[in-house]
């Protein structure tokens, strides 16, 4: 395979069902492959953290074009990522990114442990009901995006009665994520995003005139108090993208472990024995089988990245899934391993754009987990998993298992 067969291969169906296989080939191509006209596709794990970290690389924000959507500006559900923390640059990243630091702390993270047990334990009593009678129930639904969503939803301060908005919408807007969205899914995800910024200057309306003890009220605070470091747009763009964003990626994380899990049942039954350490899982499932396998910089100046020419305004597709199996950086990549020892997986980014929810993400990952295991010592497969059909935002649309 050359770079433009590997790109291609990965646009199929087949290959976004598994992309892997693909990725050994792109490793025996090197760490970075061009795919001609100033076009690379990044799979070392080295190459990938370097263009994270390196100031020569920035986010693709509103002065570049995009690779295979030359009218992207002309869609407010892309337009809109421009105006946040993930797809903007210094000075204006630096900006918006302190405002979202102040409040999305550390301390805040840690404080939201107990709600995680609690919304945990909530969503294992409606899995049991809904197999007590031995039939398939479809963990996706049932589960994770419950948890996921009602995590999130809880540090937003949003109403309980408000979740099941979010399933379809983040569904849509996300779309746009992907390496080249198809029209009906930017029709889909403008409109998705209409609905995210309605909903979000309602919520920030109200939280102005009623703070709560949330993240909104928080972060408007914040901009009231600073003198309005980030417009109104914004504001809403930022929350937006780490609601959405963040349900997105750890559905997929819940999703992508228990299929491992059912694949690998001596390790479910290390965890439920305690004898293996549940951080471990998650961050092998994170290596693994990422719920996020690609992200995308530009270069801002001439620069090299592993060994390779980069002229200014090259777009690089840094994939992420790749280079957590990368064999320079892991031994037996294609093995799945709980009990590795330093692994750092590029799922979350990094550098200045390193994802704020990462922590959070863990958090979830290793309480669900643990509380999953010893719930439910049969949990088995109850019939076909079906992948979504992407190949950014990895996970699954359904995956249906039984209890007894």
């Amino acid at each position: 395979m050359d770079g433009p067969t590997i790109l291609g291969a990965l646009s199929t169906p087949q290959g976004r069902e598994n992309p892997y296989p693909i990725y050994a080939a792109a490793h025996e191509l090197g760490p970075v492959v061009s795919l001609g006209g100033n076009l690379l596709l990044v799979c070392g794990y080295d190459a990938v953290n370097q263009a994270f970290r390196s100031p020569a690389f920035g986010s693709w924000d509103e002065h570049y074009d995009r690779p295979f959507l030359p009218d992207w500006r002309e869609h407010p559900a892309l337009l809109s990522l421009t105006r946040s923390v993930m797809y903007s640059n210094p000075p204006d990243h630096t900006r918006m990114r302190e405002v979202m630091a102040q409040t999305f702390t550390a301390r805040r993270v840690a404080a939201l442990e107990p709600v995680v047990r609690s919304i945990t334990a909530e969503l294992l009593d409606a899995l049991d009901e809904a197999g007590s009678d031995g039939s398939p129930v479809d963990f996706m639904e049932v589960f994770a995006f419950r948890l996921s969503v009602g995590v999130i939803c809880e540090l937003f301060g949003m109403p309980a009665e408000d979740r099941p908005l979010f399933r379809q919408l983040g569904a849509d807007w996300t779309e746009v994520f992907e390496v080249a969205p198809d029209p009906t899914a930017l029709a889909a995800a403008n409109r998705a995003f209409a609905q995210f910024q309605a909903y979000f200057e309602q919520l920030i309306a109200a939280r102005r005139a009623h703070p709560t003890d949330d993240l909104v009220s928080a972060v408007v605070q914040v901009v009231d108090r600073e003198g309005a470091p980030l417009d109104a747009y914004e504001l809403v763009c930022n929350l937006a993208v780490l609601l959405a964003a963040g349900y997105e990626t750890v559905t997929n994380l819940f999703g992508n472990g228990l299929a491992l899990l059912f694949q690998h049942p001596d390790t479910a039954a290390q965890l439920r024995a305690k004898t293996l350490d549940v951080a471990g899982f998650v961050e092998e499932v994170l290596r693994f089988d990422s719920p996020v396998q690609v992200s995308g910089r530009v270069a801002h100046a001439d620069t090299e990245l592993a060994d390779t020419q980069v002229p200014i305004g090259s777009a690089a597709i840094l994939m992420l899934g790749a280079a957590n199996r990368d064999p320079k950086r892991y031994p037996n990549p294609d093995r799945f391993d709980p009990t590795r020892t330093d692994v750092h997986p590029a799922s979350f980014g990094a550098g200045i754009h390193h994802c704020l929810g990462a922590a959070l993400a863990r958090l979830e990952g290793s309480i669900a987990f643990s509380q999953l295991v010893d719930r439910f010592p049969l949990l088995a497969p109850g019939g076909t998993p079906i992948r979504r059909d992407r190949l950014v935002l990895r996970g699954y649309q359904s995956l249906p298992v039984t209890l007894k």
